[in-house]
């Protein structure tokens, strides 16, 4: 795709995987993991913390969050992608321990407008970005989407596109802003292209 390697992050989901399973990929060299249920996802964090490796591991909260669950992703966690409303953006805000650095978040866009799907539309996105934007102890940084499952590389590419402009567009007024979270295993050809 004749893109810079680095500027190119793999995100081990790890979810429901078993902490050794989790072990021989860090062992591989991966560092990014992410996590869909917060518990389970603390509990891991906190078995790899005393690890000698554990300043290098990034744990990202890639589910559905509840307002009740806030306090533990804003404790332990250091991305969330699925962002979709204000009231959670405060809540982790608010919740987020001093001495931590700020919590990075991503708004999840439903790009493909299905209904069983989280996130905003693109026509909601200037809204939410400007509310979360002057929270304290977060830290806005870009964009996540999980399109409708599509076989045609082509149509991929086209979907991930809107979301590279939605993003070009923040820039102007978000400069922080610097991250795409999107492509799974069937995508992610077109979501590196």
């Amino acid at each position: 795709c004749n893109r810079d390697p680095q500027q190119i992050q793999l995100i081990a989901v790890s979810k429901t995987k078993p902490v050794m399973a989790i072990q021989e990929a860090i062992d591989a060299g991966q560092r990014r993991f992410g996590e869909n249920y917060v518990q389970e996802g603390v509990d891991k964090i906190q078995h790899f913390a005393d690890s000698s490796f554990a300043s290098q591991l990034e744990w990202h909260f890639i589910g559905p969050l509840q307002s009740n669950k806030t306090r533990m992703v804003a404790e332990h966690f250091d991305w969330m992608h699925t962002l979709d409303r204000e009231k959670i953006a405060q809540r982790l805000s608010d919740q987020r321990p001093a001495g931590m650095p700020p919590l990075n978040v991503l708004i999840q866009i439903n790009i493909s407008d299905e209904q069983s799907k989280s996130g905003i539309t693109l026509a909601e996105l200037p809204v939410l970005a400007a509310q979360i934007s002057t929270l304290p102890n977060i830290v806005f940084r870009g964009l996540m989407t999980i399109p409708a499952p599509e076989p045609d590389p082509e149509r991929q590419i086209a979907v991930f596109r809107q979301m590279e402009l939605a993003l070009e567009q923040l820039k102007g007024d978000y400069p922080q802003v610097d991250t795409l979270s999107m492509g799974m295993t069937d995508d992610m050809a077109a979501a590196i292209r």
